[in-house]
C-alpha cells in the first residue's frame, strides 16, 4: 500500500509539474523581467501586446520591464538612438470611396466616436496619421468613375467639366471630419484612371494615356490639387498611376516607365512649377518585383528633378527592393502604400505576415510610411466596382446595423501609428534570430520598439540601451511595442 500511495504521489507531482508550466507558457508574455532585483520593482518600459489567438489585442501590460546589469544569455535586440536614419511620415490606411459609405452608413454619435478612435490622439486612440485616397474612384467604389466624365464620343480638353462632386457627398466630408481631429494628418492621392476620353481604349479598364492629352491630364492634376485645396484638404503628395502594370482592374490604366518618365518631365513637373504647386510626385505606386520601373524613371534626370521619390505594393517580389530602389537613387525618398488583408486570411497569418514586411519590413527598408489598404468596409466586403477586389477585408468592418468589427488590419497599424507619430525618425537596432524588430525616436523624446516573434517557439530576449538591457517576452507570432523616456 505504501508503495501504490508513493506511485500515485509521484504521479499526482508531475500532473502539477505539467500544468505549471503549461500555465506558465500561456502566461510568460504577461510575466515582467527584472533584471536587477535587488532594486525597487519600478518597470522603465510600457509593454502593449497582441497575440495571434486574439486573447490580448493591443492592450497595455502590467510587466514589469526595468533595465538593468544583470548578465543572462538571451538573446539582444540592441537599440542605438545616436544611428539614424529615414524621418517618418505616418502609418495609416486607403479611404476609400467605400470607407466612406461605411463609416457615413453610422449615426452621428457613433460616426464621430470612430473617427476619434481612428484619427484622434487620445489614451484611447490608435492615432492614423496618413490617408491615401484615389483620385476618382477606385476598385472599391460602387462603380468606376473620374471627375472629367463625358458623354460617349465627347472630350473636354480644356477640363471645364471637371467636379469633385461625385466625392462631395462621401469621401470629402469623412476627411473635413478627419482634418477637424488631426489638421496635419498627411494625405496621399492616387489615380485608378485618367477620364476614359483620354484613353487610347475608351474605357475604364486598362488602356493607355495617349500622348496628346499628356499635358490636359497633367492639367488635371493640378485642378484636383487646388480644389480640394479650395475645400480645405492639403494634398501632401500624388503618385501618377496606381499599379501601372495591372491594367485588368476596374478601374485601370496601364503605363510604361517611358511615359512616365516623359509625363513628368515634360508636362506635370512644369505644371506644378507654373501653378506654385509644392504637392510631391511620386512614381511606381505598384509591386517590390520591379524595382527596374522606378529606377528607370529616375534615371532619366529631367524627369528626376521633378520627383520625391517611389512607392511599393508587396503582392509580388521582396520588401528588399526598396533599398534596391533607395541604393540607386539615396537622394529620392521610398514610400509603402498598399497592402491588402483577405477575407479568407486568418488573424494569426496575417498579424504576423504584415507586421514583420509591412510595418517592420518596409520602414527598415527605407519607407517613410507603411499603409494598409481599405480603411473600412460592409460584412459583404462591399462596395466594389464590377471586376473590382470582392475579398478585400477592411480595417475595420461595419455591419449594416451598425456593430463595428476591429480586424487584423486595425492592430496591424495600431501597433505602429498609435506610438510612432509623423516626425519620428527610424533609429538602429539589430535583429536577434526571428525577432523581427524596427525602432524609432519620436519628436516627443521616446523610444519606441516594435517587435514581432516569427519564430516556432515563445522568445525571452533583452531589450539593449545606453548599457544596460531588460528582459521581455513574446509569443510564438506575438507583436509587441515597447516604449520608453529616451
Amino acid at each position: 500500500m505504501l508503495k501504490k500511495n508513493i506511485i500515485v504521489l509521484i504521479g499526482l507531482a508531475i500532473t502539477l509539474v505539467q500544468i505549471n508550466c503549461s500555465s506558465s507558457k500561456e502566461d510568460v508574455e504577461d510575466n515582467g523581467s527584472n533584471p536587477n532585483p535587488s532594486g525597487p520593482v519600478t518597470s522603465d518600459i510600457d509593454f502593449w501586446l497582441s497575440k495571434p489567438d486574439q486573447s490580448v489585442l493591443l492592450s497595455k501590460r502590467s510587466n514589469i520591464l526595468a533595465f538593468g546589469n544583470t548578465t543572462n544569455t538571451f538573446p539582444s535586440i540592441e537599440v542605438n538612438k545616436n544611428q539614424t536614419f529615414q524621418n517618418i511620415d505616418g502609418f495609416g490606411f486607403s479611404l476609400t470611396g467605400g470607407s466612406a459609405d461605411a463609416i457615413n452608413s453610422l449615426s452621428a454619435g457613433a460616426r464621430t466616436t470612430l473617427l476619434q478612435e481612428l484619427y484622434g490622439n487620445s489614451a484611447n486612440d490608435i492615432s492614423i496619421s496618413y490617408i491615401r485616397l484615389s483620385i476618382g474612384a477606385s476598385d472599391l467604389n460602387e462603380a468606376p468613375f473620374t471627375y472629367d466624365d463625358m458623354p460617349e464620343g465627347e472630350t473636354d480638353d480644356m477640363l471645364s467639366n471637371f467636379s469633385l462632386e461625385p466625392d462631395m457627398e462621401g469621401v470629402i466630408p469623412v476627411l473635413k471630419d478627419i482634418l477637424k481631429i488631426n489638421p496635419d494628418i498627411k494625405i496621399l492621392g492616387s489615380p485608378w484612371s485618367a477620364p476614359i476620353w483620354m484613353k487610347d481604349n475608351n474605357s475604364f479598364v486598362g488602356g493607355s494615356l495617349q500622348h496628346q492629352y499628356f499635358g490636359v491630364y497633367a492639367q488635371y492634376f493640378v485642378k484636383y490639387i487646388q480644389a480640394m485645396a479650395a475645400e480645405g484638404i492639403t494634398i501632401d503628395a500624388i503618385t501618377i498611376q496606381n499599379e501601372p502594370y495591372h491594367a485588368g482592374n476596374n478601374p485601370s490604366m496601364f503605363m510604361t516607365p517611358e511615359d512616365q518618365a516623359e509625363f513628368i518631365k515634360d508636362h506635370l513637373g512644369p505644371a506644378f512649377a507654373n501653378a506654385n504647386i509644392d504637392t510631391k510626385i511620386i512614381i511606381w505606386d505598384h509591386n517590390c518585383d520591379n524595382p527596374g520601373y522606378p529606377i528607370s524613371v529616375l534615371n532619366n534626370s529631367e524627369a528626376k528633378q521633378y520627383i520625391d521619390g517611389s512607392a511599393f505594393h508587396l503582392y509580388g517580389g521582396g520588401i528588399e527592393a526598396l533599398t534596391t530602389v533607395h541604393n540607386a537613387h539615396p537622394d529620392k525618398n521610398i514610400y509603402f502604400t498598399e497592402q491588402y488583408t483577405s477575407s479568407s486570411g486568418s488573424f494569426d497569418g496575417d498579424l504576423q505576415w504584415h507586421v514583420k514586411n509591412v510595418v517592420i519590413g518596409s520602414i527598415r527598408n527605407w519607407s517613410k510610411n507603411a499603409l494598409e489598404w481599405n480603411l473600412a468596409s460592409d460584412e459583404n466586403f462591399q462596395p466594389h466596382t464590377d471586376g473590382g477586389c470582392s475579398i478585400c477585408k477592411g480595417g475595420i468592418t461595419i455591419s449594416s446595423s451598425g456593430i463595428i468589427t476591429r480586424n487584423v488590419g486595425y492592430y496591424i497599424i495600431a501597433h505602429a501609428s498609435k506610438f510612432v507619430p509623423s516626425g519620428s525618425v527610424r533609429i538602429a537596432s539589430t535583429i536577434p534570430g526571428t525577432l523581427h524588430n524596427v525602432a524609432f525616436k519620436t519628436p516627443e523624446r521616446k523610444i519606441v520598439l516594435i517587435v514581432e516573434n516569427d519564430g516556432a517557439s515563445i522568445q525571452t530576449f533583452n531589450i539593449k540601451y545606453n548599457g544596460e538591457w531588460a528582459s521581455a517576452t513574446l509569443g510564438i507570432g506575438s507583436v509587441g511595442t515597447f516604449v520608453w523616456e529616451e
